[in-house]
């Protein structure tokens, strides 16, 4: 159970570093679950309880003064320090004790407590829950009015625990990759084998790097680097692994243990990368076509690129047909084109030309298309620059044919090396550790060969 703890709690701190768009939410209950029924049951029962207390002769107030009390601690809830003047508005006109004084005598106005609580929330709430202030004047039913303030009160909850995540992100970014560090340490004490995955995932790294020749390693990385040198082989081999994420067999393969809590994440930017690899090759095969005179066009290149995202929408699913959307995807590309070209006073596209660029754009479904594989090339060349260059205020420059998915590709780099660099920070200790470990053995290993030899 302690572990099970551990765990969420150091997913949730990720959670907020590493999503800078994550806010808490209500929890919904699925429609017909027999959780939600029974809690639509239970208020049900309550609040046909009030309404049977304030409709007595004479009203029973019981249940409405605890829930003006529930009210009252809501509303102190959401002041600071500072509110000293609201604390004390809040206190002296929701005083329990002279509520039930006045309930017995029968001189409750609850009409005006009410009213004065709505002004209070008013004041309190975030700017987006005026509407919902504004809603609450217009209900003129006391027990309707009770449950729509409650229903507000949690909104505004949910709004001031977003707005504590966000104040604190700053500082938890400091100290998260300490806390996920020394979490992940313990679970490396009590599960000794926890860097099985990452060692064979730096390995295959280091072996991809090895093939690939050694213009690509910093000198002497192979043969027993020392200080600068081992740092400049280590961070070439942390980056070859992590480009090694952007293609992995998520179905097939499991994800090294260090990098476990973002798959998710690496597995969305794998798909945004190879949807953005057909709409890439698609644009490149359209204005090689089309020639220079539409390059220059303002927004054609948005248009094409809009029309081929909406037809490549969902083709991750398993019931989604490549072939048969880039055929449609040739037709309006093509239509698309020749209404271009004779809107501006250029010659339109003949049959024989729109059939060639129709079967270009449907070949970017097969793997072996030369096209699609240039731009992937490109596209990783340029993620591989912008890994090696993450601590640099200039971005790379972007590879020929990739200028019309520019936009979308840096935004794609972005959260790609926002999550590569938080996971650098937290976990490159071990990293080393494994690396240092693998260059010794490869380093012995040619020590033994040149002794044979």
């Amino acid at each position: 159970m302690e572990t099970a703890k551990g765990v969420t709690n150091m997913a949730l701190a990720h959670e907020i570093v590493v999503n800078g768009d994550f806010q808490i939410k209500p929890a919904e209950l699925p429609e017909h679950s027999l959780e939600k029924k029974v809690r639509d049951i239970v208020h049900k029962a309550f609040w046909d309880c009030l309404e049977a207390q304030l409709k007595d002769d004479p009203p029973t107030y019981d249940h409405a003064i605890k829930l003006l009390g529930e009210i009252k601690e809501s509303l102190l809830s959401f002041l600071l320090p500072g509110h000293t003047r609201l604390r004390s508005q809040i206190t002296e006109v929701l005083d329990l004790d002279l509520i039930k004084q006045e309930a017995e005598n029968g001189a409750l106005d609850i009409s005006k407590l009410v009213k004065f609580v709505i002004g209070m929330m008013g004041t309190l709430c975030a700017p987006a829950r005026d509407e919902d202030i504004k809603k609450l004047k217009d209900i003129n039913e006391i027990v309707p009015l009770f449950r729509a303030i409650f229903s507000v009160l949690d909104l505004m909850k949910m709004d001031m625990a977003n707005f504590a995540v966000s104040s604190i992100r700053p500082k938890l970014m400091q100290q998260s990759a300490e806390y996920e560090r020394k979490k992940f340490q313990e679970f490396l004490e009590k599960q000794p084998n926890s860097l099985d995955l990452v060692t064979k995932w730096l390995q295959e790294a280091a072996d991809d790097l090895a093939k690939l020749g050694h213009d690509v390693l910093p000198p002497h990385c192979g043969d027993g680097a020392t200080g600068g040198a081992s740092a400049l082989c280590f961070i070439a081999i942390q980056n070859q692994a992590y480009l090694k994420l952007l293609k992995w067999d998520h179905m097939n393969r499991p994800f090294p243990e260090t990098v476990l809590m973002d798959q998710t994440r690496f597995l969305e930017i794998q798909l945004e990368l190879e949807q953005l690899l057909v709409v890439g090759t698609v644009l490149l095969v359209t204005f090689s076509a089309a020639g220079p005179a539409l390059i220059d066009v303002p927004g054609f290149a948005e248009k094409i690129k809009s029309i081929v995202k909406v037809l490549l929408t969902g083709m991750h699913l398993p019931s989604f047909n490549l072939k048969e959307s880039l055929a449609t995807v040739g037709e309006k590309v093509c239509a698309e084109v020749n209404s271009c070209l004779s809107q501006h006073g250029f010659t339109p596209f003949s049959a024989e030309r729109e059939a060639v660029l129709k079967g270009q754009i449907q070949a970017v479904a097969s793997p072996d298309n030369s096209i699609c594989k240039l731009i992937d090339s490109r596209i990783q060349k340029f993620l591989e620059n912008y890994l090696a260059s993450s601590h640099q205020k200039s971005l790379p420059a972007i590879p020929g044919g990739l200028g019309p998915i520019q936009r979308e590709l840096e935004e794609i780099a972005a959260k790609y090396i926002r999550l590569v660099n938080y996971n650098r920070m937290v976990f490159s200790p071990y990293y080393d550790a494994v690396l240092g470990k693998i260059l010794t053995k490869e380093k012995s290993q040619i020590v033994g060969k040149s002794e044979e030899s």
